[in-house]
C-alpha cells in the first residue's frame, strides 16, 4: 500500500508554524516585569492627582468580566493592566481607579486623556500595595476618555514603563 506522505508533512508543518507563532508572538503577562523599567515622558501640563482611599463600605466596581447581575453603577470599563498597576474607568460619577499590585516603592499610575481636548491627568494611588485608590473627575457625557496605566515614583515625579493603554470608553457609559 503507498502512501501518500506530502498532505501529512504538510499539516506537520502547519502546525509547526503555529506552535512557533505562538510561543515567539504571545506577550508577556501584566504581573511580569521585564526586568528593567523605562522612563515614560509625560506632557508638561498633565495635571497630578493624588488618588485618596475608597470610603470603607465603597464596593470597588466590577471589571471586566463582571456578573451579568451587576448594577450599572457598579460596572467599571475599559480596564487595564501592566506590571504593578491597574486601572478602570466608573462612568457612574466620572471615577478613575487606581490598584497598586506590587510591593517595589513605586506607585500606580492612571493617566486620563479625553477625545475632546482636556489636559491630562494621572491619578497616582500612594496608598501602598494591593490598595485601590480613585479620584473623581467631571468629564463631558459626550466625550470620551482612555486610560493610560503606568508606575510613578513619588520621589523623583517619574513615570515609568510598562504601561498599557485602554481603548476609548465612552463618558456616558454607553457603547
Amino acid at each position: 500500500m503507498r502512501v501518500d506522505w506530502y498532505p501529512k508533512l504538510g499539516v506537520l508543518a502547519g502546525a509547526s508554524a503555529l506552535a512557533l507563532t505562538a510561543v515567539t508572538a504571545t506577550p508577556a503577562p501584566a504581573d511580569d516585569s521585564p526586568g528593567g523599567l523605562q522612563e515614560v515622558q509625560m506632557p508638561a501640563d498633565v495635571e497630578i492627582l493624588e488618588g485618596v482611599a475608597p470610603a470603607p463600605d465603597t464596593t470597588v466596581p466590577f471589571l471586566a468580566g463582571r456578573p451579568k447581575a451587576a448594577a450599572a453603577s457598579d460596572t467599571c470599563l475599559g480596564d487595564a493592566s501592566a506590571y504593578g498597576v491597574k486601572g478602570c474607568f466608573q462612568h457612574h460619577g466620572d471615577v478613575v481607579w487606581s490598584r497598586d499590585t506590587e510591593k517595589d516603592g513605586l506607585s500606580a499610575a492612571v493617566g486620563i486623556y479625553t477625545d475632546y481636548g482636556r489636559a491630562s491627568a494621572v491619578c497616582i494611588n500612594k496608598l501602598g500595595a494591593n490598595t485601590w485608590a480613585t479620584c473623581n473627575k467631571d468629564y463631558s457625557e459626550d466625550g470620551k476618555v482612555r486610560l493610560r496605566v503606568m508606575r510613578y515614583n513619588g520621589e523623583t515625579g517619574r513615570f515609568y514603563q510598562p504601561e498599557s493603554w485602554s481603548g476609548w470608553i465612552p463618558v456616558d457609559g454607553q457603547y
